[in-house]
C-alpha cells in the first residue's frame, strides 16, 4: 500500500518526537503508568483500527492548510465520523465548507498528503486521563462515482449519518479517503509502528462499542467490587489503594491504582478466554469479580 512515487508523507507521530520510539505521554516526567507484566494484550494493528472506528477525537491536518474557521489556525477541524474500508483505506465524513474538503476537490492521486490525529481520553475521572494517540498519515482524496454509495453504506453501519450526507441537492458534508501509508501509536502498551497492510486485515475490538459506558457504571456504582480486585495483586497490594477502571477489551479489563507507597501503576486482568460480545463480557466481568470475591474472603 506504500507509493513509490510522488510527494513524501508527513511524519505520522508528533513533530515534537526525537525519535520513532520516544512515548507521546513523556512517560518519565509525567507518570504515565506502563504495564509491567507479561500480559495478553490487542496487537498494534487492532488498537489502531479500534481508535478509527472508535468515538474518540479525532483532527485531521493538511501541512501547509489552513482552516477557513481561523485564520490561524493549522489543519482543518474534526471530521464528523470515519471508518476504514476492506483496502485498509480510512473514509472520512466532513463538512463540504471545510479546509480539507475544498483542498481534496481537485487532488488527484498523490497530490494532498494529510495526518490524522486520533486522541482516546479515559471515560472516567483518573489521574493522566489521555490512555492513547494514534496517528495515521497518508493521500487524501474525494470520493466520487459510484465508490461514494458503497463508502457511505460502509459509513452508515457504524453511525446513522445518511442526513449528513446531503443525497439530495448540494450535500453539506462530502466523503474523503485517506490511502494510508503511514502509521504509528502511542498508548498504554507503549510506541510502535504498524504496517498498513495490517490496519487492514485487523478488526475493531468488539468491547470498543460498550467499555464507555460499562467503565462509567463499575466507577460509579460498583467501586467496591472494583476495590476488591486488589486482593488478586499480591506483592503488589498495600493499604489506602485506590483503585479506578480504566480501559476494557476482549481480552481483559485494566484498572488504575494510586495511593499506595509506591504511586500510581496499572494491572491488567486478564479474562480466562477472549470474549465475543456483550453476553460474553458479562459472564468474564462476573468470574472476575467472583474470584477477586473469594480472595477478600480468605
Amino acid at each position: 500500500m506504500s507509493r513509490p512515487h510522488g510527494i513524501p508523507l508527513p511524519s505520522a507521530h508528533r513533530s515534537s518526537d526525537s525519535n520513532g520510539t520516544e512515548s507521546a505521554f513523556g512517560d518519565d516526567k509525567q507518570g504515565q503508568p506502563r504495564p509491567r507484566e507479561g500480559v495478553r494484550q490487542l496487537t498494534g494493528a487492532e488498537r489502531v483500527r479500534t481508535l478509527v472506528e472508535s468515538n474518540a477525537s479525532v483532527s485531521l491536518t493538511l501541512p501547509g492548510a489552513r482552516d477557513s474557521h481561523g485564520p490561524d489556525e493549522f489543519g482543518t477541524g474534526m471530521p464528523a465520523a470515519r471508518t476504514v474500508t476492506p483496502d485498509g483505506d480510512v473514509i472520512l465524513l466532513v463538512s463540504a465548507e471545510s479546509a480539507a474538503a475544498r483542498a481534496a476537490a481537485h487532488a488527484q492521486d498523490d497530490d494532498l498528503t494529510a495526518v490524522i490525529e486520533i486522541t482516546d481520553v479515559a471515560p472516567v475521572s483518573v489521574p493522566h486521563r489521555i490512555r492513547g494517540r494514534a496517528w495515521l498519515a497518508g493521500w487524501l482524496t474525494r470520493v466520487r462515482g459510484t465508490d461514494r454509495a458503497a463508502c457511505a453504506a460502509l459509513l452508515a453501519e457504524r453511525q446513522p449519518v445518511g442526513e449528513l450526507l446531503g443525497m439530495e441537492g448540494r450535500p453539506a458534508y462530502v466523503l474523503l479517503r485517506l490511502e494510508v501509508g503511514e502509521i504509528s501509536v502511542d498508548d498504554l502498551w507503549g510506541a510502535e509502528h504498524v504496517d498498513p497492510e495490517d490496519l487492514a486485515a485487523a478488526e475493531p475490538d468488539p468491547v470498543a462499542g460498550h467499555e464507555a459506558e460499562l467503565l462509567q457504571h463499575l466507577a460509579s456504582s460498583h467501586s467496591d467490587r472494583v476495590g476488591e480486585l486488589c486482593g488478586l495483586l499480591g506483592g503488589r497490594a498495600a493499604d489506602g489503594m485506590t483503585a479506578t477502571p480504566l480501559a476494557l477489551d476482549r481480552l481483559g479489563l485494566r484498572v488504575r491504582f494510586s495511593g499506595g507507597a509506591t504511586g500510581s501503576f496499572d494491572a491488567r486482568f486478564d479474562f480466562p478466554e477472549p470474549v465475543a460480545d456483550i453476553c460474553g463480557l458479562r459472564r468474564a466481568m462476573r468470574s472476575l469479580f467472583a474470584a477477586a470475591g473469594d480472595t477478600s474472603q480468605r
